[in-house]
């Protein structure tokens, strides 16, 4: 069976090759709904997939959108990108989604290939914060906005952002007012913008109510494993720790696992707080109490902004930020 083209749609309805192009991208605003309808019709009955590829080669535009994210098993990214589809849907956008594990080369491989593919623009959530994909997407004059952080030497670049220092601020002012005075700080990997702005809030904080002490800070990977293994090492290594704020969601839920194993109640013995507040937070037992990030916000907001750069719309602020928000639960 010969591959239906548009001229094939066009002879099935009577109208001109020119008419099914113009319904098939949506500029169809002078054709009647009685056509529209009949072209709509015969591209169900045979099956027609228009050729985005020949199409993009003559607009220079894809009608696609990527999201290139750190890690999709972390449900912060995955709500994020969730967020993201629903808005590109519904505003006549196709998305792709990559995953670069954290890693800046196959970061760096995805921007290539996308860039090859004449993307229209990309939503960049940074690994290793390496500088190369930005230059990259730079360079090729391809539109990229950032989410939840951000790379060096871009910062005037637009995106959407979380108060990351007011937000830990918050959590240590909550802990101090329930008479917690050795709360350990679990960060992030040091290479990410978003450690300095973290710890730094936690720093200001402790120094504010003169309980500042550096041995209670521990570096991990915003995984489950790593909250588990860091964890072991806060119990071995500090004798008199009455709460542990872990900078991810996911983190603090591998922390409890642990801490429940080597027979810790929780919050009796040892009260828990994460930060990012996905909706995992509230499906464990007890609920973890968290630093809520308004993720489907963010990523509405991500989609919304990049679209509007690339459809080259007047935009007002092309950095936004979001503050944060405390959700006390079971934990503390």
């Amino acid at each position: 069976m010969n591959k239906i083209t548009m001229k094939d749609i066009a002879e099935k309805v009577g109208v001109s090759k020119t008419t099914v192009s113009l319904v098939i991208n949506k500029k169809d605003a002078n054709i009647s709904e009685e056509t529209k309808n009949k072209i709509y019709e015969v591209i169900e009955e045979t099956g027609y997939i228009p050729n985005n590829i020949a199409r993009g080669l003559k607009t220079k535009k894809s009608g696609s959108i990527a999201i290139i994210i750190p890690d999709i098993t972390n449900p912060f990214f995955s709500e994020l990108s969730r967020a993201i589809e629903d808005v590109a849907n519904k505003l006549g956008y196709n998305v792709i989604l990559c995953n670069s594990d954290n890693n800046a080369n196959k970061e760096e491989r995805y921007v290539k290939l996308l860039i090859s593919k004449l993307i229209d623009g990309i939503i960049l959530i940074p690994g290793q914060e390496s500088e190369d994909s930005a230059n990259l997407l730079k360079l090729n004059d391809i539109p990229f906005v950032f989410v939840d952080r951000y790379i060096e030497g871009f910062e005037d670049y637009p995106g959407v952002y979380f108060d990351n220092k007011q937000g830990i601020q918050c959590g240590i002012e909550y802990l101090y007012g329930k008479n917690k005075r050795n709360i350990v700080f679990v960060t992030g990997p040091k290479k990410m913008t978003i450690y300095k702005e973290r710890i730094d809030g936690y720093k200001e904080s402790m120094t504010k109510y003169g309980i500042y002490n550096k041995s209670l800070i521990f570096e991990s990977t915003f995984t489950l494993e790593g909250g588990m293994e860091v964890t072991n090492h806060i119990i071995d290594e500090c004798k008199s720790v009455d709460a542990i704020f872990y900078s991810n969601d996911v983190m603090a839920i591998g922390g409890m696992k642990t801490l429940k194993r080597r027979g810790y109640k929780i919050p009796e013995d040892i009260v828990i707080m994460g930060f990012d507040g996905i909706t995992l937070s509230k499906m464990i037992e007890p609920e973890l109490t968290t630093i809520q990030q308004p993720i489907y916000s963010m990523g509405e907001q991500a989609c919304k902004l990049i679209i509007d750069i690339i459809k080259g719309e007047s935009i007002d602020n092309l950095k936004i930020h979001f503050p944060p928000r405390i959700i006390v639960r079971g934990t503390t």
